[in-house]
């Protein structure tokens, strides 16, 4: 229940979300795929949590990890932190708080401090979910939103195709050939033409001019 609830409310928000139910099946993802951000039970079938986290770390995988668990003694706690986890979270949660946690840690491994970020007259406010230009509010969809943060989280890096759809769309969910180049055009209607640049062939990227506050 807490994991389906989890998993419709980060939809709704715009993230992709890969859920696993099975310690050994999370292992094998995690060794094969990349990901922004692991949400990690310690509770699993097949294999605990806490050696999943340690496989993970063991084999210099930096990616952020915050701990989601039942389990609130504090010699428990501890030990996930001790094992590489960046935070823990003890059932029930708000999820809420959880969303916080989510954006202040890729915030950090990202090396950015505030939660705002600014492309010329873009400015984007992770926190609060919000986009103005030149301080004017900009209604976008959970999922141009999701496009827009990735590219103005990485200034000057050209995103491909892939790993933007890799943004929008989770295991299961249907991809839709042409969704990247339908988001970014409506970004651009409602954003300025000059704001998101196209390197053919390559995939996408946001000028370096933007500044973080």
């Amino acid at each position: 229940m807490i994991g389906e609830s989890v998993r419709t409310a980060l939809k709704q928000d715009g993230h992709a979300v890969d859920w696993l139910r099975d310690g050994n099946a999370a292992d094998v993802s995690l060794r094969n795929e990349e990901f922004d951000i692991v949400l990690l039970d310690l509770g699993l079938p097949g294999k605990d949590g806490l050696d999943v986290l340690r496989a993970l770390r063991a084999r210099r995988n930096p990616v952020p990890v915050i701990v989601l668990t039942a389990r609130d003694a504090l010699h428990e706690r501890v030990a996930g932190l001790d094992a590489g986890a960046d935070d823990y979270l003890v059932k029930p949660f708000e999820l809420e708080e959880l969303t916080a946690r989510m954006r202040a840690i890729v915030r950090r491994r990202g090396g950015h401090g505030e939660p705002v970020i600014e492309a010329g007259e873009i400015r984007l406010d992770q926190a609060k979910r919000e986009v103005t230009r030149a301080g004017e509010p900009v209604i976008l969809s959970a999922r141009e939103y999701a496009v827009l943060e990735a590219l103005m989280l990485r200034p000057g890096a050209i995103l491909s195709r892939a790993q933007l759809e890799d943004r929008l769309y989770g295991w299961g969910d249907a991809v839709e050939s042409n969704a990247v180049s339908v988001y970014i055009h409506q970004l651009r209607r409602k954003l300025g033409a000059d704001v998101i640049h196209t390197v053919r062939g390559v995939g996408y990227y946001v000028g370096r001019s933007g500044s973080r506050r």
